[in-house]
């Protein structure tokens, strides 16, 4: 019996772990990235000895790493090592003492009473209702596919039980009264696009997925753990195509036969998935087909998140007196967050995010340097081109001397 053959579309993490189940499950898998490395949005720079994740910084649930190589008769510790991070992230204020995030109720609890001793039962109460949606809305609702209205109100109950038409930030609000804590806690959604005060509460699991599973980042950079999954795949018998970008997919019969490439090559298969931009996929890659045309208009109309800008640097000086994830806080809060996502204009203030890998992993930069990358999400509005209303692009934004003086004291120049 000839093997069926299965193409997967863009290197990234989800196309990476989908082409290992699919070599893992029999099927002689090619995967297809247009770029010169794997990665996806976990794309690496490297120069003059430093290297630099270009995107996903935190890992949350190595669990689901190890069923991924577990599945495939390996073990994730055989791939790659992952380091502990602790505190998860450090938080500033500049109108307020810095607070740590940690895995430590005792550290947590006292941090929370200097703040307002009234809010560490209310904070205890609020750990209560996020390991109660984890469990809910990750463990048993989390592999659950919501392709229609029906799906959602199958689900109903459940999402009903976790208040999920409530925000974030308002879920947090119901148990914790001070406004910097709220922010601690509710800050979350930003990582995965969404406003806290508008996403819905059941993204409050991510809290209780944090304190469960810890936070970890791989020795060597995301990018460690990118080819730490390719040489599973390979090791699988699975085939990696790099410079392979895909120019058209094809039809045969109203079914998908193969693709063709930019450079004129084709790949025939029996089953395709494509982890690339989902607009791409169908508005181009799909361009040809019905499907596609109608498909990719649809999408086009859709609301797109906020975007950010990321700036890439290295220090000739140690990672001193950071930690590994620090979140600076402007003074706004939910104003600033509703002129991201809803403003016409870019606001003069901003909070930044800030990854100093070298806390946790010096090797990422030469002997006594540290290697770093900076970011500000951000939203400035341009005509879309077939709608000719606003959508977000992100935009280049100037440095602080407040945040420099508070991320790297008596450093007046960085950037």
């Amino acid at each position: 019996m000839t093997q069926q053959q299965a193409l997967v579309i863009g290197a990234g993490f989800g196309g990476l772990a989908l082409a290992i189940r699919l070599q893992a499950g029999g099927y002689h898998t090619t995967l297809l990235e247009k770029r010169d490395k794997p990665g996806g949005r976990a794309y690496v720079y490297e120069d003059k000895g430093f290297i630099f994740d270009a995107g996903p910084t935190v890992i949350t649930d190595p669990s689901a790493l190890e069923e991924l190589f577990t599945l495939a008769g390996r073990h994730l510790s055989d791939y790659v090592k992952l380091l502990p991070v602790s505190p998860f992230y450090r938080l500033c204020w500049e109108d307020a003492p810095s607070f740590d995030y940690v895995n430590d109720q005792q550290e947590l609890e006292r941090q929370i009473a200097e703040r307002n001793p009234k809010d560490v039962e209310g904070y205890k109460r609020f750990l209560d209702y996020s390991k109660a949606v984890y469990e809910e809305g990750y463990i048993k609702l989390g592999a659950v596919p919501f392709l229609s209205f029906r799906d959602m109100v199958k689900a109903g109950p459940q999402l009903a039980r976790l208040q999920a038409w409530r925000s974030v930030y308002a879920m947090v609000s119901r148990f914790i009264e001070d406004e910097h804590l709220r922010q601690v806690f509710s800050f979350h959604s930003l990582l995965v696009g969404g406003n806290p005060f508008v996403t819905s509460s059941i993204y409050t699991l991510i809290h209780a997925l944090e304190r469960e599973g810890g936070v970890w980042f791989p020795r060597g950079g995301t990018g460690a753990l990118i080819q730490g999954m390719v040489k599973l795949f390979e090791d699988l018998g699975g085939k990696l195509e790099l410079d392979a970008e895909v120019a058209n997919i094809e039809t045969q019969n109203d079914r998908i036969s193969g693709v063709t490439l930019q450079d004129g090559r084709h790949f025939a298969t029996d089953m395709l998935a494509s982890n690339a931009d989902v607009i791409h996929t169908y508005a181009h890659l799909l361009g040809k087909h019905p499907r596609g045309v109608s498909h990719g208009k649809a999408l086009k109309k859709k609301r797109y998140s906020m975007s950010l800008f990321v700036i890439y640097f290295g220090l000739d000086m140690p990672s001193n007196n950071l930690q590994h994830h620090t979140i600076c806080l402007g003074a706004r809060y939910k104003e600033l967050i509703d002129e991201i996502f809803n403003a016409d204009t870019l606001a003069e203030d901003f909070s930044l995010y800030l990854h100093s890998p070298c806390v946790t992993d010096p090797s990422l930069a030469p002997p006594g340097s540290s290697a770093y990358y900076v970011l500000r999400r951000c939203l400035i509005w341009a005509p879309h081109p077939l709608t000719g209303k606003p959508r977000g692009r992100s935009i280049v934004i100037a440095s602080s001397t407040t945040w420099k003086s508070i991320i790297f004291p008596g450093c007046e120049s960085i950037w």
